[in-house]
């Protein structure tokens, strides 16, 4: 194995000498410093301004920061599906999105669904057919459900099921889940 000098101590110290500089390094002239840790987006069409750590998820920002507790932490590993929202109209899991990625993006939660008292017809459809036991897993499901619709995925009782499969419901609620898709989409 050939050897050019440099240890993989050095490798490695050298690596974070150069990050700290790229990250340290003042702003051209005529630019401002920005807060490396400032958020600004649009959260149910209203905009946003947060300082958060780099680490902080998004589910985190939205339930302890912004106090909407609609989204609801499962197994905070992305395999639920109860915290999903949308983010630029496509659904993510919140808890695997980082909050400092939302600069400029349009956030979506479970709250703004609703217009006052009258319910998103996603949301009446899972009302009408009983589309929900304990209600945990519910916010996320109506946010998959309204994504499932708007992208065309909801014509089968098959495509339903294989689009929704990434939000669990351990009630057990499927067929109404789909029965409610069904109804709110049309097919």
């Amino acid at each position: 194995m050939a050897n050019d000098g440099l240890s993989r101590r050095g490798f490695f110290a050298n690596a974070a000498a150069i990050s700290a500089g790229v990250a340290l390094a003042a702003p051209a002239a005529g630019e401002a410093a920005a807060d490396p840790g400032a958020v600004e987006f649009v959260l149910n069409g209203k905009p946003v301004s947060l300082t958060v750590d780099p680490r902080v998820t998004l589910l985190d920002a939205l339930r302890e920061r912004l106090r909407l507790t609609g989204t609801k932490k499962g197994c905070d590993r992305g395999q639920c599906g109860a915290c999903t929202v949308h983010v630029d109209g496509r659904r993510v899991v919140s808890c695997l999105t980082l909050a400092a990625t939302l600069r400029g993006k349009h956030v979506t939660t479970i709250e703004s669904l609703a217009d006052g008292d009258q319910l998103h017809p996603v949301q009446q459809a899972f009302v009408d057919c009983d589309g929900l036991q304990c209600g945990f897993c519910t916010p996320g499901q109506i946010m998959s459900a309204t994504a499932v619709i708007a992208e065309g995925h909801a014509h089968t009782d098959a495509e339903i099921q294989e689009a929704m499969s990434g939000n669990i419901c351990r009630c057990g609620a499927y067929p109404n889940i789909v029965a409610a898709i069904r109804q709110a989409g049309g097919a």
